[in-house]
C-alpha cells in the first residue's frame, strides 16, 4: 500500500497554497493536521517550485523550513517521517540536523554537486526527480524524441550518482516529474508508464496533486478544484504499483489508498 507524503509549503508564492502556510504556526499546524489524517511523511518546502517560479537564497529557504521541521518533529515523537523539499545542500544540512530524514530534490542532483555526499553521509532517503530546464523556464515548450526513454535515462544518470556517492540503493526513491518540463500530453503518457520506472528496482513516488494538467482537462482554473481529479491519478498510479503518493489533501489521498488496497487484496486493512 503506498505511503503518503503530505505537501507543506512554507512559501508566499507556491502555485496551489502560496502563503497559507508561510505563518510557522499555521505552518506547524496544517503539518499535524496532516499526520492525523494519514501522512506517513511530511514534505516540507522553502522555495516554489511552480513554473516561472524565482530562486530563493539558501539561508531564507533554511528560516523557512527549519523551524517547521523542528516544531513538528517536537510535537509527533517520530510517528511520521520529515522530508524537505530542495535542491541546495546547504539547506538539506541544516534540515537533516532539525530532523529531516528525507531529502526531495527536484532536480535529481543537477543543481548541486554536494547533495549526494550529504545525504550519503547522513544515510538519509533521497527522492530523485527528473525535470527538463530549471523552473523558471521548464515549461516554455517542452519537448522529447523519447519521453520515458529520456526521463529513465535521466534518472538511471541520477541513481548511479548517488550511488557512487556511497547513497545506499534501499535509501532512493525515483519521480518522474509531473508538470517539471512536460506538456499536458506528456504527464499523462508518464502515468500510462509508470509500470516502466520499476525496472529500475527502486521506489517510484508521483507528486501529480492539484496540477495544472487536470486544470487543461477539466477547464478549472482554481488548483483546489482539482482535488478529485488528483484521486484519480492516484488510484492508477497505485494500481501501478506506485510506493509514495505526494498531496495535499492527505485525507482524501488516505481514504482512496485504502479503498484500491481493499479492491487489489480482496480485504480491508
Amino acid at each position: 500500500m503506498p505511503r503518503i507524503m503530505g505537501i507543506l509549503n512554507a512559501t508566499p508564492d507556491s502555485f496551489s497554497d502560496g502563503g497559507l502556510f508561510f505563518d510557522h504556526d499555521a505552518a506547524v499546524s496544517q503539518g499535524l493536521r496532516m499526520a492525523a489524517e494519514g501522512a506517513a511523511i511530511i514534505d516540507v518546502g522553502g522555495e516554489s517550485t511552480r513554473p516561472g517560479a524565482e530562486p530563493v537564497e539558501a539561508e531564507e529557504e533554511i528560516k523557512r523550513v527549519v523551524p517547521i521541521i523542528r516544531g513538528l518533529a517536537d510535537r509527533l515523537d517520530g510517528r511520521v517521517q520529515f522530508s524537505v523539499d530542495t535542491s541546495k545542500a546547504e539547506v538539506a544540512r541544516a534540515a537533516i540536523e532539525a530532523g529531516a530524514t528525507m531529502i526531495n530534490d527536484i532536480s535529481g542532483l543537477r543543481f548541486d554537486p554536494e547533495m549526494a555526499s550529504v545525504t550519503a553521509g547522513a544515510e538519509t532517503d533521497l527522492v530523485l526527480m527528473h525535470i527538463q530546464g530549471e523552473p523558471r523556464t521548464m515549461q516554455k515548450n517542452p519537448r522529447y524524441d523519447d519521453l520515458p526513454g529520456e526521463v529513465y535515462a535521466y534518472l538511471c544518470d541520477s541513481v548511479l550518482h548517488a550511488l557512487d556517492a556511497g547513497v545506499a540503493p534501499e535509501k532512493i526513491l525515483v519521480d518522474p516529474g509531473m508538470g517539471f518540463g512536460k506538456s499536458v500530453d506528456h504527464n499523462l503518457e508518464l502515468i500510462r508508464r509508470l509500470r516502466e520506472l520499476a525496472g529500475l528496482g527502486l521506489e517510484v513516488m508521483l507528486g501529480c496533486s492539484r496540477k495544472s494538467m487536470f486544470g487543461r482537462i477539466l477547464h478549472r482554473e482554481n488548483p483546489r478544484e482539482r482535488i478529485y481529479a488528483t484521486v484519480a491519478a492516484n488510484a492508477l498510479a497505485q494500481i501501478s504499483g506506485v510506493d509514495v503518493l505526494r498531496v495535499h489533501d492527505v485525507r482524501a489521498a488516505a481514504d482512496a489508498v485504502q479503498v484500491v488496497y481493499a479492491v487489489q487484496m480482496g480485504e480491508m486493512d
